[in-house]
């Protein structure tokens, strides 16, 4: 299979470093984004308006926000599952399961449907080096596979399709926990007198040790307070979609009150004061 006309659709924190890393390994990519070109600096040179990008579209990549921007990208204001040339869509997004599944049968039947998800914040996307969570056939995940290696360093085949996002959102419902339990402990913390830093150490090397406290300073939403439209409210969505895809009669009240948790998080200034 020929790895070509890989357009990369929603450009934003997660987008923009995928894409990057795409044409640093030397595919033939570009970018789709409802900003303007101008504004994605070194990027817009591989920036298209929306007929060229449908045009030459043949692996979609979609790392748009949720279901409702899925839907503008599939079948809405972008429309692009109808693209003429596209032979494969790869659903980077964090959805519901449900929706994934849901999805198969509304897509044309000669487009490979790829879920894979990823994980590690803009810094690992940056940095080439993202947990991806694939679901698909071994076939078309091995003739995928270059993009994947292009992008991250960690890849997690799951199963058939829709199986990687089933395996994101729980592994999201765990990092929403450690966000909420993490940004509580620090608070007490300072209400204890203890310094932030050193606890944080300790942490790093001990029983209380989790992604978000080990990668306080590097991960760029770690002090951010919950808004809809940024990476604490995206937290807020992946748990929903863990809970829409939940066991027929479990126990929800220990994730919806993460979910509560993280929408009451207030911004969290660095030590000493600064912003």
């Amino acid at each position: 299979m020929t790895l070509s006309g890989i357009g990369v659709a929603g450009c934003g924190r997660m987008g923009a470093p995928m894409l990057a890393s795409l044409l640093k390994a030397g595919f033939d990519a570009f970018g789709y984004d409802v900003r303007p070109a101008s504004d994605f600096a070194a990027l817009s040179p591989h920036m298209r308006p929306l007929d060229a990008f449908s045009q030459d579209l043949r692996i979609l990549i979609t790392v748009v926000r949720d279901i409702a921007q899925t839907e503008d990208v599939l079948f809405g204001a972008q429309n692009l599952a109808t693209a003429p040339n596209l032979k494969t869509i790869i659903l980077s997004s964090t959805l519901s399961p449900r929706y994934i599944h849901d999805l198969r049968p509304r897509i044309p039947p000669h487009i490979t449907l790829i879920d894979a998800p990823m994980s590690g914040a803009a810094i690992a996307a940056e940095d080439s080096r993202l947990s991806f969570m694939l679901g698909g056939t071994d076939t078309t995940l091995d003739a995928h596979q270059p993009l994947f290696d292009a992008m991250g360093a960690h890849f997690h085949r799951m199963g058939d399709y829709g199986m990687g996002m089933q395996a994101k959102v729980l592994n999201n419902l765990l990092a929403a926990s450690h966000t909420a339990m993490t940004r509580l402990v620090l608070n007490w913390a300072d209400d204890a007198g203890l310094d932030e830093t050193r606890l944080l150490n300790l942490i790093h090397t001990s029983s209380g040790q989790n992604w978000l406290a080990s990668g306080f300073d590097e991960i760029e939403f770690a002090r951010d307070g919950w808004a809809e439209d940024n990476t604490i409210g995206i937290l807020v969505k992946d748990v929903a979609s863990a809970l829409d895809a939940a066991p027929e009669g479990a126990d929800l009240a220990l994730p919806e009150t993460v979910q509560s948790a993280i929408r009451k998080l207030a911004p969290r200034p660095k030590p000493g004061g600064a912003p």
